[in-house]
């Protein structure tokens, strides 16, 4: 129970019981990270059928202000840190990596936000507006979280921060465990099987460019993941 309230604190700004923890308790939280996504979800899903009592446009808008709020721009931020690295100095490894531990937002950063949000308000109307939306919105948040498992147990760290304190708590059978509940959740939503491919391709993005995994790395993954799902989501509905 201690592990699932720490990584709903870490993930979301919901409010929960104080616990009193150690490092070691708040690294093994990270396997519950795609639990804390389905409760994301929901909450995502229930702003975007209050504003579907108004209009297709009002939903959308409320999803994703729920989407932001919820988790505090905690990923946002890590997107941004990694477009202003690589938009600054994608061709060295080193310079890349100083610019990411800036704490300013450049303009590659904001470009990113900016860009991520719209997307995520294009898509989620679209959504809408070919109905039955909420299934996806409650389940995207959850696949996307996945990720940071994957890549935990995949990549090395790149320095001894956030990403390097979940290394020797995360196991094979916790992505197998979770695996199983995507496949379960695909009965519903057959495009979130495409989280697969997707966190597989950030992956492998991320050892070809960094050599490894970060804080950020995660943040920016779980985004362009959610946002790749939606979009697949779409496409199926479409064919």
């Amino acid at each position: 129970m201690k592990s699932v309230l720490l990584a709903i604190q870490f993930l979301t700004r919901l409010p929960t019981p104080q616990v009193q923890a150690t490092e070691r308790d708040f690294a093994r939280s990270m396997r519950w990270f795609p639990a804390v996504g389905l409760i994301i979800g929901a909450l995502v899903a229930g702003g975007a059928w209050l504003g579907a009592q108004l209009d297709g446009w009002v939903a959308a808008l409320a999803a994703v202000a729920v989407w932001v709020g919820v988790t505090g721009a905690l990923h946002l931020d890590g997107l941004a840190d990694l477009a202003d690295g690589y938009g600054a100095a994608h061709k060295d490894r080193a310079r890349l990596l100083a610019v990411m531990a800036d704490p300013h937002v450049g303009s590659f950063g904001v470009v990113a936000i900016v860009l991520q949000l719209l997307a995520k308000l294009v898509l989620v109307h679209a959504l809408i507006a070919a109905g039955d939306v909420f299934p996806a919105l409650i389940l995207l948040p959850f696949a996307a979280r996945i990720g940071p498992l994957v890549w935990t147990l995949w990549l090395p760290p790149l320095h001894a921060g956030l990403g390097a304190r979940f290394v020797e708590h995360v196991r094979v059978s916790h992505i197998v465990g979770w695996s199983v509940a995507l496949a379960a959740g695909a009965i519903v939503v057959p495009a979130i099987l495409l989280a697969v491919p997707l966190i597989a391709l950030w992956g492998v993005w991320l050892r070809r460019t960094l050599g490894g995994v970060s804080g950020d790395c995660h943040g920016a993954g779980i985004e362009l993941v959610e946002t790749g799902l939606l979009l697949a989501v779409l496409a199926l509905r479409h064919l």
